[in-house]
């Protein structure tokens, strides 16, 4: 499948703790999402140079996660530092693992893909837009049949569309050929009543459903 270039977003940001991790995709390439102990997120090839592990099983100990194998542990910046096995090795340089840029906005994580970003970039905006999380929706679905259901008005990689009479926002993963994920979050409306979130989830489930009887 095409990968094009960008910002996608992989999760919502309340989503993921701060020391805990989680396992996804895009196009196809298994990531590992996670947040330090200080509450920065990372986005990772989800395996562990040693022997392939999906980091994702392991453990996050402060600014650190290990893998559930053999403990190998990884720095903020992909380089191994510990190895439980040598403890008094001073480990290789070579021994990292691939790392993405990643920001967090609009309560989403997003992660730049493709070509190394410029360092003038950005992930995209809307940071200073109060949301809160709605769902993710993951479906049977090609990302392309999900962005084309969703419609609405696109900007900074977010839909702006009606769901079951509210506003919300949706971004779009790509997590292989026939599958994908909505990351679903609500604006808040100054003036407004809060929305009925229980109501929202019930309509994006019917959304889901419509979307994966869809033909292709």
């Amino acid at each position: 499948m095409d990968e094009p270039d960008g910002w996608y977003a992989v999760a919502l940001g309340a989503d993921i703790e701060p020391s805990t991790s989680a396992g996804t995709r895009l196009f196809g390439h298994e990531l590992v999402v996670w947040r330090d102990a200080a509450g920065a997120v990372h986005v990772w090839e989800d395996r562990c140079p040693h022997r392939g592990m999906r980091l994702s099983f392991g453990f996050v100990r402060g600014d650190h996660i290990a893998c559930l194998y053999h403990g190998w542990r990884y720095d903020a910046a992909g380089q191994c530092r510990y190895i439980p096995a040598h403890p008094d090795l001073e480990v290789s340089p070579m021994i990292r693992t691939r790392t993405y840029p990643c920001r967090e906005r609009a309560g989403l994580i997003w992660v730049r893909w493709g070509t190394p970003a410029e360092a003038s970039e950005t992930a995209p905006e809307r940071e200073k837009e109060a949301v809160s999380p709605l769902r993710s929706l993951y479906l049977d679905a090609p990302a392309a049949r999900l962005a084309a259901a969703l419609g609405g008005a696109w900007a900074d990689g977010l839909a702006r569309v009606d769901l079951g009479g509210s506003p919300v926002l949706v971004a779009v993963q790509p997590l292989a050929a026939d599958a994908s994920a909505a990351h679903v979050v609500v604006p808040a409306l100054p003036g407004e009543p809060a929305i009925d979130l229980s109501r929202l989830a019930v309509a994006c489930l019917a959304l889901r459903r419509s979307i994966e009887g869809a033909a292709p």
